[in-house]
């Protein structure tokens, strides 16, 4: 019986992810077929299916890392000393993206989960699920911002935590909207806007 060497398993499910974000990215998550993944990650159908055993199964896994590096983020602000700073400096690592075409496809790939949320059971079920972790990630920043006195006591962290995602999933859409969209700018906005809304009264 041949022995699976778990270090090999692993590198080849990250290049089968790499390839289903790349597919999903330009194609849409049902335009993005199994067969379309097995040829950009090189590997035959009946291969796949000894790492994954659907689309829904690679998509929860590509969430489950976007979930880690995002807390991974959050756990590195917690620790500043000025909380709406490290949240303003965080989105402002995004600057210069726009002609990033890794940055491009992960944007898409959010907006086609959020859309097959809307249809597909299974992937509103991944979707939800994230969003919850990502809002107690978020609501844990809000709370330890206002126990210091960073943020606004008076704001009620679940619903900011909510309203700040939505407005950060919103900004996905702008190169849809208007493919000239500035995006420096619209980020220099998006971090006055949260830089307004979290802060509290007395240092606006």
């Amino acid at each position: 019986m041949r022995t699976l060497d778990p270090v090999r398993h692993a590198e080849k499910c990250q290049e089968i992810l790499d390839a289903a974000a790349r597919c999903i990215a330009q194609d849409g998550f049902r335009g993005a077929s199994t067969a379309d993944i097995c040829r950009e990650a090189g590997i035959s159908p009946g291969h796949l299916y000894h790492y994954f055993d659907s689309k829904e199964e690679i998509l929860t896994a590509l969430t489950a890392i976007g979930l880690e590096r995002f807390a991974e983020r959050f756990a590195e602000m917690m620790q500043s000393d000025d909380a709406i700073g490290a949240l303003v400096s965080e989105i402002g690592r995004h600057k210069g993206k726009k002609r990033d075409p890794q940055a491009r496809a992960m944007s898409r790939l959010v907006l086609e989960m959020l859309v097959e949320a809307g249809r597909n059971p299974v992937i509103a079920i991944i979707v939800r699920k994230n969003s919850a972790m990502l809002r107690a990630q978020l609501m844990d920043f809000i709370e330890s911002g206002q126990v210091r006195g960073q943020i606004d006591p008076a704001l009620d962290a679940k619903l900011a935590a909510s309203m700040i995602l939505s407005v950060m999933d919103g900004m996905r859409t702008l190169l849809i909207r208007d493919p000239d969209t500035d995006i420096g700018s619209s980020l220099d906005m998006l971090q006055t806007l949260l830089a307004r809304f979290l802060s509290p009264p007395t240092k606006r």
